[in-house]
């Protein structure tokens, strides 16, 4: 492929020969026979974007999902009046995703037997970390005595659930539509086979992104099973071969349980704190001390601000989902959506990060506020290097964005994506 007249970073209105690596750059090339050619018209090319934190299968499947949360659902009348009128999917059961405890408090088997008794129902807390089912759904996969209901990801009965089969194509054409040339699947319990099916996806050009998986050194920790000398453990046992830890920090006591596993372990280069949800002032030390890669997602300041605003001290507001105060320390830090437990569209995700706003408006820590071109480099970074970007030059990957002529970058606007380029190929 020719990528005519390009706006590259450095000021300069080139042409770019790519394929699977950006072959040549210069002020004007010949097409070869048969190469696809795209004028860019003097509009910018960007390296594409890396999302570093996301959960294919889980996206797929949520298209066809209920949603029982903010900000579609907000009361308990209304997530009530939602399951009632749901039709069940293929597998005959009624699957709802996104639930707050804000529309109905800690939802159990009894509170929704009041709503659905025939129909097994199961319904995803949006942190993805527990599903609660109605009694139908429980006697369905041979759980009928479970006390509440309540099942959480870390539970060996949690594999008792059903998969539903999903189409790939319609989500990952979204997240080209969106600039998106790689994605990270950061799902925990993948096993050998879900990676070989996600793969033969790839190569179907289902997949047309490039794949990086976290398993199987990804582990999501609980504050009610923390146990730091079997952390360190575990951690020895995925570096002996020589396979990066990637640990889930939502909490202040996750994240002291998981540096100080690191310590005790020893590093790998290529170590992951995902998500990093709440840093104390007194930890953003300890993390460039270890110096661990912190994966975040600030998109969640403008998803779920305003019960930050209502549930967590004014003065704490600069813990939640740090970036900038972790720049200024020296942390290796990249950024993601962790669709589909937060929105898919990564510009939003960077303008979260500049502006740091609820949906009211009010800002929350407006010290971990960042430039839009620091926003953008959090997802500019190679797949097993998340902090490192990638650049347009000579070598580096043939996956690029092409914006739209005149379009500012600095809005950072997810409509300003004319073309998404994946290994020298429109996509």
């Amino acid at each position: 492929m020719l990528i005519r007249r390009a706006a590259v970073p450095d000021g300069r209105i080139v042409d770019i020969r790519v394929a699977e690596r950006i072959l040549e750059i210069a002020d004007r090339l010949d097409p070869l026979d048969a190469e696809q050619v795209i004028d860019a018209a003097a509009g910018a090319v960007l390296p594409g974007l890396h999302d570093h934190h996301l959960h294919l299968r889980a996206m797929a499947a949520a298209l066809d999902s209920l949603v029982v949360g903010p900000p579609d659902v907000r009361t308990k009348a209304q997530m009530a009046q939602a399951l009632r009128s749901a039709e069940p999917g293929p597998d005959g059961w009624i699957r709802a995703v996104g639930y707050h405890a804000s529309v109905a408090g800690e939802l159990d088997r009894q509170q929704l037997d009041a709503v659905v008794a025939d129909l097994p129902v199961r319904i995803q807390h949006r942190s993805g970390a527990m599903w609660i089912l109605n009694s139908a759904a429980l006697t369905r996969v041979g759980l009928s005595d479970h006390p509440d209901g309540r099942l959480h990801s870390a539970d060996d009965w949690a594999d008792a659930l059903p998969r539903r089969t999903t189409a790939l194509a319609d989500i990952t054409r979204r997240l080209a539509g969106y600039g998106v040339t790689g994605i990270t699947d950061a799902t925990p319990d993948l096993t050998a086979d879900d990676v070989a099916m996600l793969s033969v996806a790839h190569r179907r050009a289902e997949i047309p992104q490039r794949l990086h998986f976290l398993a199987p050194g990804k582990r999501i920790l609980h504050d009610d099973r923390l146990d730091v000398d079997e952390l360190i453990g575990w951690v020895r046992d995925i570096h002996d071969d020589d396979v990066p830890v990637a640990l889930h920090c939502v909490t202040r006591a996750q994240l002291v349980v998981a540096l100080a596993a690191l310590r005790s372990a020893g590093g790998h280069p290529r170590d992951r704190i995902e998500h990093a949800a709440v840093v104390p002032d007194d930890m953003v030390a300890d993390l460039a001390e270890v110096g661990v890669t912190v994966v975040t997602q600030p998109n969640f300041v403008a998803e779920r601000g305003e019960h930050y605003l209502r549930d967590v001290p004014t003065g704490d507001h600069s813990q939640l989902w740090r970036v900038g105060s972790l720049l200024r320390a020296g942390i290796p830090l990249a950024a993601s959506t962790d669709a589909p437990f937060g929105g898919m569209d990564p510009w939003a995700a960077m303008r979260a990060a500049v502006r740091r706003s609820a949906a009211g408006g009010e800002v929350l820590g407006p010290d971990e506020r960042i430039s839009a071109g620091e926003a953008l480099r959090l997802f500019l970074g190679h797949p097993d290097r998340p902090s490192v970007p990638r650049t347009v030059e000579v070598g580096q990957p043939g996956d690029l964005i092409v914006l739209t002529p005149g379009a500012d970058v600095e809005t950072l606007a997810s409509d300003m994506v004319a073309t998404t380029v994946i290994g020298g190929r429109v996509s």
